[in-house]
């Protein structure tokens, strides 16, 4: 006769969901519901403490991006912004839509090489692709508002996201390729990681287009929007003119 499954530990999920909802710091967030989760479990605080420490252990290398924050910081300090923005503003030509564009090219081929850690929001979105991106959506029609400003930065980063998480799909040291290859082998089915990365090249170009082509919607709304607080601007003001 089967076991009762112990669903107690799902607590642990709805834990995550309301530490979320009110805001609350997701490292504590996120510990403390392993907490709930395996006490629940019926593992004692030693176990716990245990599993803590040998995962910290043997992902220790994950924290190497706070090794980039300071170097990031005092590169800000010296004007890496203002370098930015004068850099792109030479380019006469590049829009919004080419800069995220090629961005996302570039980030997608990357990661499919394995170089994932190269690019991301700490090293270059904040310090360089946020800024460059404010540049060229202000190019066309003057600057923009304040929230489509942050409704920029926000497609710079999503298009980071989708560049990483669609294009690291592909290469065949991925940890998500090597589980998938261990799953199969344990059922006697054996496969290449070539053979599960090629099947993620679909999705990849798939990713690739929709965002692309969100990037160019998302432009020429933001053209119009700007266009039209411009136009109405101009009218305001020769409606005054008329006055006097």
């Amino acid at each position: 006769m089967s076991e009762a499954i112990n669903y107690w530990p799902l607590i642990g999920v709805a834990w995550v969901v309301v530490g979320f909802m009110l805001r609350a710091n997701p490292v504590i967030v996120v510990v403390s519901a392993g907490l709930v989760s395996g006490l629940l479990a019926g593992k004692s605080v030693g176990d716990l403490l245990a599993l803590l420490g040998e995962s910290f252990v043997s992902n220790r290398a994950l924290l190497m991006f706070a090794m980039t924050l300071p170097t990031i910081g005092l590169l800000e300090r010296a004007g890496l912004r203002e370098h930015a923005l004068r850099w792109i503003e030479g380019w006469r030509g590049l829009t919004l839509s080419r800069l995220l564009t090629g961005y996302l090219a570039v980030r997608q081929g990357l990661s499919m090489l394995g170089l994932i850690d190269i690019a991301g929001h700490a090293q270059t979105v904040r310090p360089l692709l946020a800024p460059m991106t404010e540049s060229a959506a202000s190019r066309p029609n003057g600057p923009t508002s304040r929230d489509d400003t942050q409704k920029v930065h926000a497609l710079a980063a999503a298009t980071d996201n989708v560049g990483r998480f669609f294009g690291e799909d592909v290469f065949l040291a991925f940890g998500a390729v090597l589980l998938i290859q261990g799953f199969y082998a344990e059922h006697g089915i054996h496969l290449e990681p070539l053979q599960i990365a090629l099947w993620a090249l679909p999705t990849a170009i798939a990713a690739f287009v929709i965002h692309a082509v969100r990037i160019v919607f998302f432009q020429r709304a933001l053209d119009r929007r700007t266009a039209s607080r411009r136009a109405a601007r101009s009218g305001e003001g020769g409606s005054a003119d008329a006055v006097d």
